[in-house]
């Protein structure tokens, strides 16, 4: 009730005019089409834990239920929590993709890319644009939309007049692919400095329904300009064009998962549901009855075949979390050190990537536990391999 509450009270209004902080770009008439034509359509969301919880993404799909009421609707939940736009470039295709057609996406990963991933421009690139020519590649109709959240640094970054490291690389990304854009961060930022709103209002990283309802505002607006003119009689899907040359050709977007299974034990490896209760650390729902392949000793070793451009493991991190030395095609092993800010009370979700320039064709990676280690153990728990 609270969401409906938000959306529609009196109390709910934009302080500040939304204007170019919604930016349409290309044509949302695809989408639009298949609801009121078809009277069905899958709409998925992709992101972190904002787009994870009981926030912007319900609020999203009672607008789009009051929209089409003759509609039947499928709405994916592809939010993870803690998880980049890397994470995402590797698991769209078993957790948005593998779900049929999807006729709207929306797409939000600016605070976690941000304060998870800490990357760099580069890297925000190469997740960003992974996501987005691996889901055009796959559909060429499907219509997107990126949203942009806010954390404190990047509020301070706005309210500075500089653009936060991940919402620029994402920009550019949205621009070169010619996808809508919800700045919802530059708005909250206006807001704030103008003295309409307040932090706590908004509610913070992972905002209040007042903060969260602003979002859904935004995108309700963004329907309203996109959809303005009535539709042809003739009306028809229009492919949207693919750009032949990417903006970094080591993105991400022949991403995916690996099976464990396809790892051959050397030692000290095992595949399985690690015993959790015996562990040190939190550990999320979503993971506790997944079977992993895990090692706690130094000197654990695996081979892995695979094909592609880049090799890495989607893992989770806890406070006995070690480092990892990955070899390919007997080049020099490198380490990758999985314990993150966040691990020392969780096994942190993240991806970490071994190799992600290698020449396109057929791999070997060594993998192998390292002596050295910054935390409380040598543990490592993978979910996935994930490959490009």
């Amino acid at each position: 009730m609270a969401c409906l509450w938000a959306l529609t009270s009196p109390a709910f209004s934009a302080a500040q005019p939304f204007g170019d902080n919604i930016t349409l770009r290309g044509s949302l008439n695809n989408s639009r089409l298949q609801f009121l034509q078809e009277k069905k359509g899958t709409v998925a969301f992709l992101g972190g834990s904002i787009t994870e919880m009981n926030g912007y993404r319900p609020m999203v799909c009672n607008i789009l239920k009051k929209r089409f009421p003759a509609t039947d609707f499928k709405f994916i939940n592809a939010g993870i929590s803690s998880t980049t736009s890397v994470t995402g470039a590797f698991r769209l295709a078993s957790d948005v993709l593998g779900e049929g057609q999807v006729d709207l996406l929306f797409v939000e990963y600016a605070v976690n890319d941000d304060q998870d991933g800490h990357y760099p421009r580069e890297e925000c690139i190469r997740g960003m644009e992974g996501i987005i020519r691996h889901a055009r590649a796959r559909n060429p109709n499907m219509d997107m939309v990126m949203t942009f959240f806010v954390n404190e640094p990047m509020l301070s970054t706005l309210q500075a007049g500089k653009t936060p490291v991940t919402i620029e690389a994402h920009e550019t990304v949205a621009k070169h692919y010619d996808i809508p854009t919800i700045d919802l961060a530059k708005q909250v930022a206006q807001e704030i400095t103008a003295g309409t709103l307040t932090w706590k209002q908004y509610g913070g990283v992972h905002p209040a329904p007042f903060g969260n309802a602003i979002c859904a505002k935004m995108i309700d607006e963004s329907f309203n300009r996109a959809w303005t003119d009535p539709l042809a009689n003739d009306a028809a899907p229009v492919a949207h064009p693919m750009p032949a040359d990417p903006i970094d050709p080591l993105n991400y977007g022949r991403g995916r998962f690996i099976d464990l299974e396809r790892a051959k034990i050397t030692q000290g490896w095992t595949l399985g549901v690690p015993d959790w209760t015996h562990l040190a650390g939190g550990v999320r729902d979503r993971f506790k009855n997944i079977a992993m392949l895990s090692a706690v000793e130094p000197g654990a070793e695996l081979t892995l075949d695979f094909e592609g451009s880049a090799i890495g493991a989607y893992v989770v991190a806890g406070p006995d979390a070690g480092t990892l030395e990955g070899s390919v095609d007997r080049d020099a092993f490198k380490p990758v050190n999985l314990y993150h800010t966040y691990s020392k009370g969780l096994h942190y979700p993240r991806t970490v990537m071994f190799a992600s320039d290698l020449k396109p064709g057929k791999h070997t990676l060594v993998l192998r536990v390292a002596n050295s280690t910054t935390s409380a153990g040598h543990a490592a728990r993978i979910v996935h391999f994930v490959a490009n």
